[in-house]
Parts: structure tokens; sequence; C-alpha cells
């Protein structure tokens, strides 16, 4: 499958006779070529990968270091370090090898990278939570970087290791972009209380209407965060003394598709003033809610909030 300029799969294989820019090897902190994968790639690459592996250890568990790969197909090893030299690992040691070793990618400008189960060989970590912890890392960091790499393959020496991870990758990414990806979607809107009465703006974008200032989440934005700044593009005003209101969830609250919108209640700081994406602004005391169109479900927001005072 492909997310943006990426190609994911899952192969059936010997991950040291893939054709890559780089492979990561399940490392232990004191990158230490033993057995397992890192016993493999050592007998076939030789042992002048481990040799310089061991120049740059011990590292961190969770971090990753690069070597060459000596008689291998690939330009690199990335040796992801999943456990210490006591061979337990667990999530979060997974998810950070995993994560540096993506950055590493990054780092050394390649094009392809392969993977092994971090951490499901010695460590003995069950396969599907391996496959899921490393797909969350590969959507994360596909979403939240500008990447060079065109190709990340998940290689399985096993029939049974590959048919978990074809579920648990492929599957699992499958799930989030395309069904997640269709909603609901979530929102933010403020109830701001000057002194003079409540905000609200025109639309200019359909639905037309009046409206509470607010908006979409941005991926990585708190709900905080995001009502913040979505009232001060709308209404040129700080947000102070935020407080949560209430949540809404009815699907057919927005006519474009489903939304899940938290309204705060707010006081704030500066001079209103419609932003770009306004149409206009007015502050308007409870008597005028009825006289005017508004927008999706905010009238009952508003008759929700009157009801709390």
């Amino acid at each position: 499958m492909r997310i943006k300029n990426t190609e994911i799969k899952v192969v059936l294989g010997d991950i040291t006779e893939i054709r890559a820019d780089a492979i990561v090897n399940a490392a232990n902190n004191k990158l230490v070529m033993g057995g397992g994968v890192a016993g493999v790639i050592k007998k076939k690459g030789g042992k002048v990968i481990e040799e310089e592996a061991l120049k740059k250890g011990p590292i961190g568990i969770g971090e990753a270091v690069e070597t060459s790969a000596g008689e291998l197909a690939a330009k690199y090893v990335i040796h992801a370090a999943t456990m210490g030299m006591d061979f337990k690992t667990d999530e979060v040691m997974i998810r950070n090898a995993c994560r540096s070793s993506l950055k590493l990618a990054e780092e050394l400008k390649i094009g392809s990278v392969v993977f092994p189960a971090l951490g499901c060989g010695t460590g003995g970590f069950p396969l599907l939570a391996c496959a899921k912890i490393m797909a969350q890392e590969v959507l994360r960091h596909l979403r939240e970087e500008n990447t060079c790499l065109d190709e990340i393959v998940f290689c399985l020496y096993t029939q049974d290791a590959f048919t978990v991870f074809n579920k648990g990758v492929l599957g699992y990414l499958e799930y989030v972009t395309t069904k997640l990806s269709s909603g609901p979607f979530v929102t933010v809107d403020a109830i701001i209380e000057l002194p003079e009465g409540i905000v609200i703006i025109q639309r200019s974008n359909p639905p037309f209407g009046w409206a509470l200032p607010g908006g979409f989440v941005d991926y990585g934005e708190s709900l905080e965060q995001a009502v913040k700044r979505e009232a001060k593009e709308e209404t040129n005003l700080d947000l102070i003394n935020i407080k949560q209101f209430r949540t809404y969830s009815n699907p057919k609250r927005d006519p474009r598709f489903h939304t899940i919108g938290t309204v705060f209640i707010a006081k704030a700081k500066g001079r209103p003033k419609a932003g770009d994406d306004a149409a206009g602004l007015k502050i308007i005391k409870p008597a005028e809610i009825e006289k005017l169109d508004f927008a999706f479900d905010h009238k009952d927001i508003l008759h929700d909030y009157l009801k709390t005072k």
C-alpha cells in the first residue's frame, strides 16, 4: 500500500538477501552481534559490520546507528537497540528503536529501508503487537516528516510471521488511512464572553450563516491550542480563562460530514476584528440569538449555554 509517496510492503524472505539502501538489525545496546537477525547479518555480511558497530557502541536502548553492510546487497545496516544485555524488550523500546531507525534513514538520505520484526526473536515480544507498534511509528513518521523514503519494507523469515505482519501492518494501516480518515472529524468552537455580549462571526464559506468562532483541530494540536488559534484567526482576540463547556456529536450537526465538536467558554483580550476567513463579526446580546440564522447547530449550543446562565 502507499502512504503519500512511500510504498509500504510486507514480504516473506531473508532480510540479508534483499536489495535496499538499508536493512535494520534488531540489536542490543552494546551492538554485539550474537544470535538472531544480528547473527545472520554478521555471518552473511562479514565481521566488518560488527567491528564498525562496536566502535559506535554502546548506545542507549531505543537509539540507532549505521554501519556499512559488508558483503550484503544493502548499502547500510541500521543497528536499532531494542534491548539491553538482559535481552528483555517492551513496547517503549521497540517503538523508540523503530522511530530512531526511520529518523536515521532520513539523515542518511536513502530511498529504501527494510525492517525485521523488532524484538520478536531473542526478545520474545508478541508478533502482532510488534506489527502494530511498527505500523503506528511508520504512519506517524510519514505524516510528520518530509520523507526521502520511497519504500519501507517489513521482511519476515517464516510464513507464520509473514501472515501476522501482513495483517498487523497492512491491515492496520488500511484501517487507519481509509476507515478512520473518513471521520468523524474533530472541531472546536468558542463562546467568547465580552462585557458587551457574545462574539459571533459570519462565515465566508459554505455552510453560510452566523457561527461561533472555531474550526478543525490540526494534527498535533490539543483542543485548547486549536480553539485559541481559531479564535485568533477569526476574531483577532486572544482567549483567556478557557474552560470546556460541552461536546456535540450528532452525525447530522454538520451538513458536510460527521464532526465531533468541543465547545469552550472563554474570556478574551484584544480588539475584535473579523479575520480573513470570516465575512463579518458582531457582538450580540442573548435576545438577538433568535433573530439570526446560524450555521451548524450553533443556535442550539447557545441555547444550552444560556440555560446554564
